[in-house]
């Protein structure tokens, strides 16, 4: 199952029996996911891109998802007592599929805060409690990618000869703040480039380890959470970076 994404990089895990479920009733599923990931490329433009709100890659991903029919759900619960409405709880799931054989949820968190696991786990395991969905999934930064993106952001700025800030200023990226050119400043004085320090300060900043990626992910299956919700989860491979771009 999903050895073409295997074959590139992509990192597949499955919880709670999500493998014997999808390959008995969600094989189309399947099918339809490792068509829409394996097309994907991000260039590393976009990785160096700053600003706020909802990046290209993810852009591309949700379009690729709603040609496939899988659209934003909102699903509401209400807890009702002798006619009297006691609780309402919305969910609401960003690329959701109904079948014959039951429903299926899909999140993607390619640059989020890594607390936006324990909301989209937890809301997977309340909809699986009530019946709502067979199988809830995850897509986000692999850990091959986690660990390549410092490197292909210094090798991006060596590539565009930034070599000082007048350069970064230049080149049209957002500009640094006070705290962040005196981080910069400081490596440099160490004997470390001008790309190199850049690099670390930006990676640390935009992709560090409180943001959502496959190590934090994992570690919340460790604990348990979202158990017993089957659960499929996607890692995208540093192969999607496109250099030349």
């Amino acid at each position: 199952m999903f050895d073409k994404l295997r074959a590139l990089g992509y990192e597949i895990a499955f919880a709670s029996h999500a493998e014997a479920i999808l390959s008995v009733d969600f094989p189309d599923i399947v099918h339809d996911l490792e068509t829409a990931l394996l097309g994907v490329r991000l260039p590393i433009t976009e990785i160096v891109g700053s600003g706020g709100g909802e990046t290209q890659l993810t852009q591309r991903l949700r379009r690729g998802f709603h040609e496939l029919g899988w659209r934003k759900r909102n699903i509401v619960m209400k807890k009702i007592v002798d006619g009297v409405e006691k609780e309402s709880i919305s969910h609401e799931i960003d690329h959701f599929h109904s079948t014959s054989k039951g429903n299926f949820a899909l999140e993607i968190e390619w640059n989020n805060k890594d607390p936006f696991f324990d909301r989209d786990l937890e809301n997977f395991k309340r909809l699986h409690a009530e019946g709502v969905i067979g199988i809830g999934a995850i897509v986000t930064r692999g850990s091959g990618l986690q660990a390549a993106l410092r490197a292909m952001i210094r090798d991006w700025a060596e590539h565009a000869a930034i070599s000082n800030l007048d350069d970064l200023r230049a080149s049209g990226l957002k500009r640094l703040t006070e705290r962040q050119e005196l981080l910069i400043e400081g490596r440099v004085s160490r004997a470390e480039t001008f790309p190199s320090a850049w690099a670390a300060m930006f990676f640390s900043d935009k992709y560090g380890m409180a943001t959502t990626h496959w190590s934090k992910l994992q570690d919340r299956l460790r604990r348990g959470v979202g158990n017993p919700c089957p659960l499929l989860l996607i890692g995208l491979p540093a192969t999607i970076v496109d250099m030349g771009a």
